[in-house]
């Protein structure tokens, strides 16, 4: 995203909308100003803010008649006064920030919207989890954090050392370069998006294990990490293998989804071969 300097008032108002703080009026040359690193390519200024098309010169001229005055003259909190926000061309690897960050974007790894993934939560039509297994879904930022690429692959590389098994229609597998070691492409590592998600499934004998291992790689990482665990029920709708682990390790048993199963099923195949 860029800020067409011709055109921005310095009216501050897009400072709030930005989730990332990455803009900020620079007071030397009096426009606001979007700090690219810390940028994310979310969208929350252009699509958040309503549009006027005022003359600039108009306002600046306004604004000093009425500094002059002691009087202030500012436009609506949620308005750019002057449509100052124009969308850069995103190019490769800088695009990727924007598949993961905008929930509008269609991520063109998976053709799927809200940064790419469907996760386990809809294993009752895609049988991603089956019965005996345990997916989890490791989500790494936050709006007003982020995260860098760099930082998830040393949780990656740490799953992969330990043998689990990365869901391969989820868009951050298909950034790795070497899946069995868990590494990133080179190009992507210093890019930063609002949040990701690493999805993995392991047989349940393994959850214990799965969880102290992101419990301790979390601490090298520098930003918030949620975990959601995902199993299949029974056919009471019942779960007594995992929740019995997760409430001896400490955690309150909330059930974040519990599918229906009113969804078409989409791989039949694999379906009928759980049955």
């Amino acid at each position: 995203m860029k800020i067409n300097p011709d055109k921005c008032v310095a009216c501050g108002n897009c400072t709030y909308v930005c989730p990332m703080g990455a803009i900020y009026v620079d007071p030397v040359i009096k426009r606001a100003t979007i700090n690219r690193d810390e940028c994310v390519e979310c969208y929350a200024c252009y699509n958040g803010l309503s549009v006027e098309h005022m003359n600039p010169s108009l306002v600046r001229f306004a604004r000093k008649i009425f500094h002059l005055g002691r009087v202030r003259f500012d436009p609506e909190p949620d308005v750019c006064p002057t449509a100052a926000f124009e969308p850069d061309e995103l190019q490769w690897p800088r695009v990727v920030r924007r598949a993961f960050s905008d929930p509008r974007a269609t991520h063109e790894s998976t053709g799927v919207q809200g940064r790419g993934t469907e996760e386990v939560k809809t294993n009752d039509v895609t049988y991603r989890v089956k019965p005996g297994e345990v997916g989890f879904t490791i989500e790494f930022g936050r709006p007003g954090v982020g995260v860098w690429l760099r930082d998830i692959q040393k949780m990656t590389c740490a799953l992969a050392e330990a043998g689990v098994a990365f869901e391969k229609k989820n868009p951050f597998t298909l950034l790795m370069t070497d899946v069995t070691a868990g590494t990133l492409r080179e190009d992507v590592l210093n890019e930063k998006v609002m949040s990701a998600i690493v999805e993995i499934k392991v047989g349940a004998e393994r959850t214990e294990e799965i969880i102290q291992l992101v419990h301790r790689v979390e601490k090298e990482v520098d930003t918030v990490v949620t975990l959601g665990v995902g199993t299949r029920c029974d056919e009471h709708g019942d779960e007594n293998v995992i929740a019995p682990i997760l409430k001896r390790l400490g955690y309150k048993i909330e059930r974040a989804k519990t599918n229906m199963g009113l969804g078409k099923i989409t791989n039949p195949v694999e379906a009928k071969g759980t049955e």
